[in-house]
């Protein structure tokens, strides 16, 4: 049976699964070996031939060694770059996945293959998850970094910029970027789009000319915070250079893994559905509350200026943000006083988190990329309305 025409939520449940029959299972096999029997000198060496230079692994062919090549992950990539390439009755893009050990891996890689192309100029837009803003700030990996506002891309560019990078929606508040006027003012510049707060459910960056849409895997794909990984999804001829530098720098997602992020890719449709669905009551609960000073949420009123859910998104997502009137010991209190809501970073789970990015995930970027002190982000999961609202509602009356 051909995927080429499924919807989207059929998609997510059959991608990445091919020739399990002829295998005689039914749920998808874990290779945990960490080498392969080789059937013959030449067969190995075209085999490694064929790897170092980023090209897949032809089918049947010896995996060599797991750093390289794992058939569990295999799969993962297949599936993600299969939602990513989703088109609505239409013919899906030719898309490949790479997987990696973590978001920041995956991350990595893509600045790493730009620089080692020679064009080690990155144009970023904050805000940035903090390691994303903090790596490329730092130089670690020989960028150059000039960060800019969503229309100073075109003006901004030099002939050593290798790359535009950017979120949206942005971490942590949420604002949307216009993907294609981005690409527009990149020119020849390829675009990469941090994905994971929309997930390819919500948001497929490459339909929309962007190189390179990047997630970490451990949110909304993996869905039950118990599996860390991160996945690029780019075109062949860009895939060709970033495979070469998993293999080379180690960063490989583990097979373990691997299965359980492809499992949660079967149900990140209807979680994602029903967590918005959540999160837009809850933000507009918030704006009636006395100590909230802003609530962030794109399905708010006002939240979506340029008009881009429902043209470029699907829908306001399910993370929401929250400027607190109290500043940061009201935040500090919030983060401490919820109890059905766990106070911890990350995002994208089955159950609700809580964090105070400037105290967590921004504190390592430089102060001009600080979030507010009274910022509370929410990551809203499968929880009931009524018993969020009610734990939201006891934690701000104790301030």
């Amino acid at each position: 049976m051909t995927l080429d025409h499924l919807s989207l939520s059929s998609l997510a449940v059959h991608a990445g699964r091919e020739g399990l029959t002829e295998l005689g299972v039914h749920a998808v096999p874990i290779d945990l070996s960490t080498t392969a029997p080789l059937p013959s000198v030449m067969e190995g060496r075209d085999a490694l031939d064929v790897l170092a230079t980023g090209q897949p692994l032809p089918p049947g062919a010896p995996t060599i060694y797991r750093r390289a090549w794992n058939t569990t992950v295999a799969r993962f990539e297949v599936a993600v770059a299969a939602l990513e390439g989703h088109v609505p009755g239409g013919e899906p893009l030719a898309l490949e996945g790479i997987a990696f050990a973590s978001g920041m891996a995956a991350t990595s890689a893509v600045v790493l293959s730009r620089v080692a192309a020679g064009v080690p100029h990155v144009l970023a837009v904050r805000p940035l998850y903090g390691g994303t803003d903090a790596l490329l700030e730092s130089g670690l990996l020989g960028t150059e970094v000039t960060f800019v506002e969503p229309d100073e891309i075109a003006s901004a560019r030099t002939e050593r910029t290798g790359l535009v990078v950017l979120e949206t929606p942005s971490n942590p508040t949420l604002e949307l970027r216009d993907i294609k006027d981005i690409v527009r003012q990149a020119g020849d510049v390829p675009v990469m789009i941090d994905n994971t707060f929309a997930s390819p459910v919500l948001q497929q960056p490459l339909r929309l000319g962007a190189a390179y849409s990047v997630h970490s895997a451990t949110k909304y794909l993996g869905g039950h915070g118990d599996a860390m990984g991160g996945v690029v999804v780019t075109s062949p001829d860009l895939a060709t250079a970033i495979r070469p530098i998993r293999v080379i720098t180690g960063g490989v997602l583990d097979p373990w893994s691997a299965y359980l992020l492809l499992r949660g890719l079967a149900t990140l449709p209807i979680r994602m559905q029903a967590a918005q669905a959540t999160a837009g009551a809850v933000a507009c609960w918030l704006t009636e509350q006395p100590a909230v000073a802003r609530t962030y949420y794109p399905g708010l009123p006002g939240g979506d200026p340029t008009g881009l859910i429902g043209t470029q998104m699907y829908g306001p997502g399910a993370m929401v943000a929250l400027d607190m009137a109290g500043g940061f010991e009201a935040a500090q209190q919030l983060c401490s006083g919820l109890r059905l809501i766990t106070h911890a970073v990350s995002l994208g789970g089955v159950d609700t988190l809580v964090e105070h990015p400037a105290s967590l995930t921004h504190r390592i970027v430089s102060v001009a990329a600080q979030p507010g002190a009274g910022l509370v982000r929410l990551s809203i999961g499968l929880e009931s309305i009524d018993d969020l609202i009610r734990d939201l509602a006891a934690a701000l009356n104790a301030l």
